[in-house]
Formats: structure tokens, sequence, C-alpha cells
């Protein structure tokens, strides 16, 4: 399973492994160092992941895409 991460500064998005979750990670256009939230912090993001078969974005604020 794959997260897009996007910057909350420069809005580059990322696509990282769902082992990178829970993790600080730097932005690699602005060098802004952001969290990436855990799935368990994202109750709602977690059931979609789990039945997607497809990649889901998820912003900072817990909404999910996809």
């Amino acid at each position: 399973m794959d997260v897009i991460a996007k910057c909350p500064r420069c809005g580059m998005s990322r696509l990282l492994d769902a082992a990178a979750t829970d993790r600080r990670i730097r932005c690699r256009r602005c060098n802004r160092l952001f969290k990436v939230p855990s799935l368990d912090e994202i109750p709602k993001a977690t059931s979609t992941i789990k039945q997607a078969r497809t990649t889901i974005h998820v912003d900072e604020d817990g909404r999910t895409y996809g």
C-alpha cells in the first residue's frame, strides 16, 4: 500500500510506502520537515485504505481522496 504525503508549505506530493507513516519527513523541494500521521491517527482513512485497491490520498486534516 502506498501513501501520498503533501508538504503543507509548498504543496509538493511524495509517494511513500505505508511503513513511512508516523514519521517526520523532509520535503525535497522546500526542505520543510513535517509529520506523516500514523494510520491509527486517522480512523476513517485507515478503513478506507484497507478497502482500497488503488492509492488513497489523505490530507493533514484527515480527509481522504482516491
